[in-house]
C-alpha cells in the first residue's frame, strides 16, 4: 500500500521566539567537528502516542532525546538523509521554510497536526550540492520539497525547540550502497563546519516480521563487525551487505538501510562507535557514530 501524503505547515507559533544562529560556512573555523550519525527514526508518529505503540518506542525516543549530549557542541545545523525519500538523482531541500509531509497513515488525527518549525538553510543546501558536484556526483535543490517524518520526527524528539537549521537530503534511485557512501564522502567537510551528518532510517526494517529477534540480532552482529573497522573497512562490508547473515530477514527492501552508507562513508578512519543497543520489542534495533 502506498501511504497517503499530506502536506502540512511546519511552522511553530513560538518559532519566531527562538532565532537560532544560522548557518555560516564561512564560520567553520570556530565550529567543533561533528560526527556523522545513524539513528532509527521510529515508526511513523509513535514517538508522539500513549498506549502500546508509545510504549514500544519509548526507550528509543529516550535515547533519540539525549543525543545532544553525546555530541561535542550543539550542532550549528543539521542535514537529514532521508529513508523515506527516494530521487532519480540525490535531491538536498533547498527551502528557507520547508512544509512537513505526513507521509504515514492510519494514525489518530493528532498526528497529523504535529508541527517543527525549524528554519530551511539554503545556504548550507548550496554547500552540500557544490561538494557533490565537485565529486562528481549528480545533485538537484528543490526549494519546494518539504520534510518527510524520517526528518521531522525524530528531530522532534531530538531538538524539540526547533532552533537548529535543518536540510533533507533523498536517497538516489537504484539503491546502490557504493553509490550512498561515495554520497557521504562527498558531504565529509560540512562536519568541520559544525553540520550534524544523520543517515535517519532503522537497521531492523522488516514491517511483515516486527518482532524477529533472531534474524535482527543475527544481522546485528554482523553489522557490528562490519562497523568496527576504518573507512575502507566499513565500505567494502556495507557493499555487500544482502549477504550477511538475516539480511533480508531485516530489511526486505534497503531503503531503512542506505542512510547508514552515507553516515559510514561520512566518517573517517576511526571505527564506528555504537551509541544505542536498544530494542523495539523483543527486537534489537541499534544506533552509531562516525568521526
Amino acid at each position: 500500500m502506498v501511504p497517503r501524503r499530506i502536506v502540512g505547515r511546519g511552522t511553530d507559533p513560538r518559532a519566531d521566539e527562538r532565532q537560532g544562529e544560522p548557518y555560516d560556512g564561512r564560520a567553520m573555523t570556530t565550529r567543533t567537528a561533528m560526527p556523522a550519525l545513524y539513528l532509527p527514526h521510529g515508526g511513523g508518529p509513535a514517538f508522539f502516542m500513549q498506549g502500546p505503540m508509545g510504549e514500544l518506542f519509548r526507550p528509543m525516543a529516550e535515547f533519540l532525546a539525549s543525543v545532544d549530549s553525546l555530541l561535542p557542541a550543539t550542532p550549528s545545523a543539521i542535514l537529514v538523509v532521508s529513508a523515506h525519500w527516494e530521487a532519480p538523482v540525490a535531491t538536498v531541500t533547498a527551502g528557507a521554510h520547508p512544509e512537513l509531509i505526513f507521509d504515514y497513515f492510519g494514525f489518530p488525527p493528532e498526528t497529523y497536526e504535529l508541527t517543527y518549525g525549524a528554519p530551511g538553510a539554503p545556504a548550507l543546501a548550496a554547500s552540500a550540492a557544490d561538494l557533490l558536484r565537485q565529486s562528481g556526483i549528480d545533485v538537484r535543490l528543490d526549494p519546494a520539497y518539504g520534510w518527510d517524518h524520517g526528518v521531522f520526527v525524530p528531530l522532534k524528539v531530538m531538538y524539540p525547540e526547533a532552533a537548529i537549521p535543518v536540510v533533507a537530503m533523498s536517497l538516489t534511485a537504484g539503491l546502490d550502497p557504493g553509490h550512498h557512501a561515495d554520497v557521504g564522502h562527498a558531504l565529509r567537510p560540512l562536519r568541520d563546519e559544525g553540520v550534524l551528518i544523520v543517515g535517519s532510517g532503522m537497521s531492523y526494517h522488516n514491517l511483515r516480521v516486527l518482532d524477529d529477534e533472531a534474524a535482527s540480532t543475527e544481522f546485528h552482529h554482523w553489522l557490528d563487525g562490519a562497523l568496527d573497522g576504518d573507512a575502507d573497512h566499513r565500505r567494502e562490508a556495507l557493499a555487500t551487505w544482502a549477504a550477511a547473515p538475516s539480511a533480508r530477514a531485516s530489511h526486505p527492501r534497503e531503503e531503512h538501510l542506505l542512510p547508514l552508507m552515507v553516515a559510514s562513508g561520512s566518517g573517517g578512519d576511526e571505527p564506528a562507535t555504537k551509541l544505542w543497543a536498544g530494542r523495539m520489542g523483543s527486537t534489537p534495533v541499534g544506533a552509531w557514530a562516525f568521526h
